[in-house]
C-alpha cells in the first residue's frame, strides 16, 4: 500500500508534465506537417501532426530564387561576429566590475543599472547611427547591442561568488590578471559562458527590428527580414506547384516552410548547448 501511495503521485505527475509536453511540441509538429504536405490536403484541413500528400513545394518556393541563402549568411555572419563581440565586451566589464576593491565600482555600477530603466529612445539612436556613417552597415547593429545588461549581472554575479583563494594563489605564483581570467577564471565559468552565449546567439538570429531600420540594402538584409518581405509580397499565383489548381500550394504551407526555415538552425544548436543552459543560468544569478 505504501509503494502505491509513491508511486501515484510520480505516475500522475509524469502524466501531468507529458501533456505539457505534447502541448508544447504539438505546434512545432502542425508547422512542420503543413510545410511538407500538399495544397489539396491543407485546404481541406487534413494536416494534424504528420505530412499529407508528402510534398518539397513549400520549400521550393523560398528557395528558387537563391535570395534566401544569402539573407540566411547575412544572419550567420551577423550572429557570430556579434555574439563573439558580445561575449568579449561582457566578460571584459563583468569581470573587474565582480571585484570590490575597484575604485569607482558603485558608480559604474549605479550608471548600468540606470540604463535598465531608462533609454535615450530610437530617434536619438538613429541620429548617433546616422552621424557615425554606419548606416546600411552591421556595425549599426553590433555596436548599438553590444552588450546586454542582464547577462552582465550574470555573468558577474558568477564571477563574485568564486573563491578568491584560487586568483591570489595564481597572483602569488607571478601569473597577471589575464592570466589569471583566461586560465583560471574563465575554464570555472563556462556553463554560464555557454549560457550566455545562447542568449546573445538566438537574440542575432532572431534580428528583426533593428535590421529594419538600420538596413536598407537588400543584399544585407537578415533571414527574419527577408522571411517576412517574402511571405508578405507572396503571391499565390506565381507558387510552385502541382498544375492542378485543387492541389495548388496556398500561402499558408509557405509560411510554415518559412518558419521551419528560421527554426531550424537554432533546433539545431540548442542541444549541444542545453546541458550548460539551467546550470549556468543558476550559477550566474545566485551568489555561491
Amino acid at each position: 500500500m505504501t509503494v502505491w501511495k509513491e508511486r501515484v503521485p510520480r505516475l500522475l505527475l509524469y502524466l501531468f508534465l507529458g501533456i505539457c509536453t505534447f502541448s508544447t511540441f504539438f505546434p512545432f509538429l502542425n508547422v512542420l506537417a503543413v510545410s511538407l504536405s500538399s495544397g489539396e490536403a491543407i485546404r481541406a484541413g487534413y494536416v494534424s501532426i504528420w505530412p499529407r500528400q508528402f510534398t518539397w513545394d513549400a520549400y521550393r518556393n523560398l528557395i528558387d530564387d537563391g535570395q534566401l541563402f544569402i539573407a540566411m549568411k547575412n544572419t550567420v555572419v551577423m550572429t557570430v561576429v556579434g555574439t563573439v563581440l558580445n561575449m568579449l565586451v561582457t566578460i571584459m566589464a563583468a569581470y573587474p566590475l565582480s571585484k570590490m576593491d575597484l575604485r569607482g565600482r558603485g558608480l559604474v555600477l549605479g550608471m548600468i543599472i540606470f540604463t535598465m530603466l531608462f533609454t535615450g529612445g530610437l530617434i536619438p539612436q538613429f541620429l548617433l547611427i546616422k552621424s557615425l556613417g554606419l548606416m546600411n552597415t552591421y556595425w549599426s547593429l553590433w555596436l548599438s547591442g553590444l552588450i546586454s545588461t542582464y547577462n552582465l549581472f550574470v555573468l558577474k554575479t558568477f564571477f563574485e561568488g568564486l573563491p578568491s583563494e584560487l586568483e591570489e594563489s595564481a597572483s602569488i605564483d607571478g601569473a597577471k590578471d589575464w592570466v589569471v581570467l583566461v586560465r583560471i577564471v574563465l575554464p570555472l565559468a563556462l556553463p554560464v559562458i555557454a549560457a550566455l552565449t545562447l542568449f546573445y546567439a538566438v537574440g542575432w538570429w532572431n534580428a528583426y527590428y533593428n535590421v529594419l531600420i538600420f538596413i536598407k540594402s537588400s543584399t544585407h538584409m537578415s533571414l527574419m527580414v527577408k522571411l517576412y518581405q517574402m511571405i508578405d509580397n507572396l503571391d499565390p499565383a506565381l507558387l510552385v506547384g502541382d498544375s492542378n489548381a485543387n492541389n495548388a500550394l496556398p500561402p499558408e504551407g509557405v509560411r510554415a516552410g518559412a518558419a521551419m526555415l528560421a527554426s531550424l538552425p537554432i533546433l539545431i544548436i540548442y542541444p549541444f548547448l542545453q546541458k550548460y543552459f539551467v546550470k549556468g543560468v543558476l550559477m550566474g544569478s545566485v551568489k555561491g
